[in-house]
């Protein structure tokens, strides 16, 4: 792989900051470990960018996730196991290799003819993943099953559904959201005691059933969760920020408010929404 003149610069300004002795003292300490929080921040930017719907902001998230590419295959360049030309090459073969029907002489003529396919090219990766582990020694101690298949690096709503779909396929579901909200009443009620008796552990458990449950709710609703949540959380700031204008306008802050004003403040903005 040759790189374009902007990637050369990139991948030269990367190394730059990670030289040992003239290089960025916060670049060089960093270890896979370290950045990986950012990764994932700006992986999720990228998708906030895409779903206010701008692309100014996504031209900027999408080079900040590509600088973390760039970072994770520098580091693995300098402890000889890959460089970002093996990161490029391996996602050639990989995409020419699921697309036979493009790049080969397979026939998918529709897109579950495509997913079919897909499926099944993915199913004879990963096989020559597991023998490739196998023979450089490494442990096999990913999770096994029908849901071992499930990334446990998504955010942990998306996850939860993508595990209620996989036990779906074989039966292990409820027939509709009417049993699913049946489900949630019995976990709130089992919150509550957990509450009551004060044991965090518990709580903590408890609070984690309803979650989960609620997910399969937004699942059997069709609604993406993740989705669902980042727009009441827009809801949330906007009205709350609705309570903080109105008390400015009176000379008065937040401070100065009692819990009854904020919530009538609170209920204004809503039926204002609403009108």
């Amino acid at each position: 792989m040759k790189p374009t003149p902007d990637l050369a610069q990139l991948l030269a300004i990367m190394a730059a900051l990670r030289h040992p002795e003239t290089g960025c003292p916060w670049d060089i300490v960093q270890s896979f470990e370290s950045i990986a929080h950012y990764t994932l921040e700006e992986a999720q930017e990228v998708v906030d960018a895409i779903r206010r719907g701008d692309l100014v902001d996504l031209k900027e998230e999408l080079g900040d996730l590509l600088l973390q590419v760039v970072f994770h295959a520098r580091m693995a360049e300098e402890q000889g196991a890959f460089a970002f030309p093996d990161v490029v090459e391996a996602i050639n073969r990989k995409l020419i290799r699921r697309h036979p029907h493009v790049f080969g002489d397979r026939n998918a003529g529709n897109p579950g003819a495509v997913k079919e396919l897909w499926d099944r090219i993915k199913a004879e990766e990963k096989a020559e993943r597991a023998a490739a582990r196998a023979a450089a020694g490494l442990p096999d101690d990913r999770p096994k099953g029908l849901l071992g298949g499930v990334k446990t690096a998504l955010p942990a709503l998306e996850r939860a559904v993508r595990l209620q779909d996989k036990a779906g396929t074989v039966g292990f579901d409820w027939n509709n959201a009417e049993l699913v909200l049946d489900k949630i009443a019995e976990e709130t009620s089992e919150v509550r005691e957990a509450l009551r008796a004060g044991e965090a552990a518990d709580i903590e458990e408890e609070i984690g059933d309803l979650l989960f449950v609620m997910a399969n709710l937004a699942r059997h609703a069709k609604v993406d969760p993740e989705t669902a949540l980042d727009k009441a959380n827009a809801k949330f700031i906007r009205r709350f920020r609705a309570i903080e204008t109105a008390l400015e306008a009176l000379g008065r802050t937040l401070a100065d408010a009692s819990l009854e004003e904020m919530e009538a403040l609170w209920v204004a903005a809503k039926t204002a929404e609403k009108a």
